[in-house]
C-alpha cells in the first residue's frame, strides 16, 4: 500500500486534485469528514467542544453549530489551539483506522486529504506529501467570490493555518492550482502515473 499526504491551504484547490485521484482508482481518506465524523450528535468529541466553548456553539438539533465554533476560534489562537487538543487525538486514530481497514489491499494507493497536515502530522511516515498550491491573493479570491465568504472571515481563516512557505518546505511534490482547472487536472494525472507506477 502507497499511503500520500495531500494538503493545501484553504482554497488551494486540494478537493480538485483529491477527486481527480479517486478518479483514477485512490482510496481516498478525508480528514475533514473524519472531523465531521469524530465531532458527530452523541461522539465524546463534541461533549468536549460544549463543555469547553458553551452550550452556544451546539445547534437545536443536537449538532455541531460550525458558524458559532468558528466564530470563537477564527481569529483567536488560544482557542483554536484547544479545539485543535480536543479534535487531533481523536481525528488521528480514525484516520488510523481507515488506512488500515484500506491495508488489507496489498496494491491500494491512499490519499489522505488533510489540511492540516504540517500542524498536526507532518511526522508521520508518508510515501509522498503533496502540496496542492495557490498565491494567498488567489485563495482568498476564491473564498469570497466562489464560496460568498465575506473578506475579512476568508482572511482569519488562511492566517488560521501555517504559512505557504512552511507547507511547500514538506513537499515532495507540488501541484500548481493558480492555472486553468485543466492544467491541475493534467498535473494530478501525471502524480497518479508516478504513484501508481512506483
Amino acid at each position: 500500500m502507497a499511503l500520500i499526504a495531500l494538503t493545501g491551504g484553504i482554497a488551494s484547490g486540494k478537493s480538485t486534485i483529491a477527486r481527480r485521484l479517486a478518479e483514477r482508482g485512490a482510496v481516498i481518506v478525508d480528514a475533514d469528514q473524519i472531523v465531521r465524523d469524530v465531532q458527530a450528535p452523541g461522539t465524546p468529541v463534541l461533549d468536549a467542544i460544549a463543555e469547553t466553548f458553551g452550550a452556544e456553539v451546539i445547534a437545536a438539533d443536537g449538532s455541531l453549530d460550525r458558524a458559532a465554533l468558528g466564530a470563537k476560534v477564527f481569529g483567536h489562537p488560544e482557542q483554536l489551539a484547544r479545539l485543535n487538543a480536543i479534535v487531533h487525538p481523536a481525528v488521528r486514530i480514525e484516520s488510523q483506522r481507515r488506512f488500515d481497514e484500506a491495508a488489507a489491499d496489498s496494491g491500494a494507493v491512499v490519499v489522505y486529504d488533510v489540511p492540516l497536515l504540517v500542524e498536526a502530522r507532518v511526522d508521520d511516515p508518508w510515501d509522498l506529501i503533496v502540496v496542492a498550491h495557490a498565491p494567498l491573493e488567489e485563495r482568498r479570491r476564491r473564498l469570497v467570490e466562489l464560496r460568498g465568504m465575506p473578506e475579512r472571515a476568508a482572511q482569519e481563516r488562511i492566517d488560521a493555518q501555517v504559512s505557504d512557505e512552511r507547507r511547500l518546505a514538506i513537499a515532495d511534490v507540488v501541484i500548481d492550482t493558480s492555472g486553468s482547472l485543466e492544467q491541475t487536472l493534467a498535473q494530478a494525472d501525471a502524480l497518479w502515473e508516478r504513484i501508481s507506477t512506483s
